[in-house]
């Protein structure tokens, strides 16, 4: 046993229920916060069979008192800041929510840490979001400049700048991990790999109904979610604190994505899936390429599930109800 204490806030998305599990392989006592600990069903931690292992405590991040009074509760060693709102799209749709639990959020919790002098060690959830279009000539690595595009990447964009002020003002041990997408079979349904797995297995069990979908053509770079919470975890034992870009180094558009998953099913996407307007978004990255060679040199991370085995690994997942 480790002994060490973490405090997940956001423990119940994707990414928190999979750093949990991981915390407490290595023998951690976790804590995990959201808004309303009480009435939070916290489905993500029963399907990897942890919550009863994780105590769960509330938390507004808004609020800076509400802050204060977890951090004095928990005192932790790590925290992993994965909370706020997480969808690029539903950002279009609320704005204001997405910057204020994101940045506002952030900023509450570099205060507090300053605020009470803490000694923890934090990691910050950046996005590949954050850097707006990137090219497979020139993929994004940690000295690329921020362009982002959507409202959810410009919150995200604010919270790293934060971290970067108060590590370098205050000497706070805080980094961000700019992460590229991420599925795993915890992804809800608004996010669109959920989406085309859930609908092709419908389809494959008989549904008659059409997919629809946006843009077919925009590029991507996707992991494996709990590979990529690992790297949160080794970017927090390092002694200097330091930001990384995690990803797999390769693209693939969604067309491939649609593809690959109806195939696995002996489908043929073409006959089952419709593109429709609607789904665009006000603005889009075309393209999202990554260089993840800092995290590979400095924390000896590498993604090693490959684009057509996370979709396997998906359709998988889907079908049977169970996470590998």
């Amino acid at each position: 046993m480790s002994g060490q204490c973490a405090l997940i806030s956001g423990i119940s998305g994707q990414d928190g229920a999979w750093l949990a599990k991981l915390l407490l392989g290595k023998g951690y006592h976790v804590f995990g916060t959201s808004r309303d600990a009480d009435l939070a069903r916290f489905g993500n931690l029963q399907r990897l069979g942890i919550r009863d292992a994780v105590t769960c405590l509330s938390l507004q991040q808004t609020d800076f008192r509400s802050v204060l009074h977890v951090l004095e509760q928990v005192e932790p060693d790590e925290i992993y800041n994965l909370a706020g709102q997480s969808s690029v799209g539903l950002s279009f749709e609320q704005p204001l929510e997405t910057l204020e639990s994101i940045a506002y959020g952030t900023l509450n919790l570099l205060e507090a840490l300053r605020f009470t002098k803490s000694k923890a060690r934090l990691y910050n959830a950046a996005s590949s979001e954050c850097f707006g279009e990137t090219s497979a000539e020139n993929p994004a690595d940690e000295t690329s400049s921020f362009a982002p595009r959507s409202p959810y990447g410009i919150a995200k964009a604010t919270a790293f700048w934060s971290v970067v002020n108060y590590r370098d003002a205050y000497g706070l041990n805080a980094s961000s991990g700019i992460l590229f997408n991420h599925e795993s079979p915890l992804r809800p349904e608004r996010f669109v790999t959920r989406k085309v797995v859930k609908a092709a297995c419908a389809i494959a069990a008989g549904s008659t109904d059409k997919l629809q979908l946006g843009d077919l053509g925009v590029v991507r770079d996707w992991g494996w979610a709990s590979e990529y919470v690992d790297a949160m975890w080794r970017m927090l034992q390092a002694e200097t604190p330091r930001d990384y870009v995690i990803a797999t180094g390769t693209s693939h558009s969604l067309e491939d994505f649609v593809a690959r998953a109806f195939a696995a099913l002996n489908l043929d996407w073409r006959d089952h899936v419709e593109t429709n307007p609607r789904f665009r978004r006000a603005t889009d990255l075309r393209a999202s390429h990554a260089n993840p060679s800092r995290a590979a040199r400095d924390l000896d991370w590498q993604a090693q599930t490959d684009f057509a085995a996370m979709v396997e690994r998906l359709v998988r997942a889907e079908q049977s109800g169970t996470i590998d």
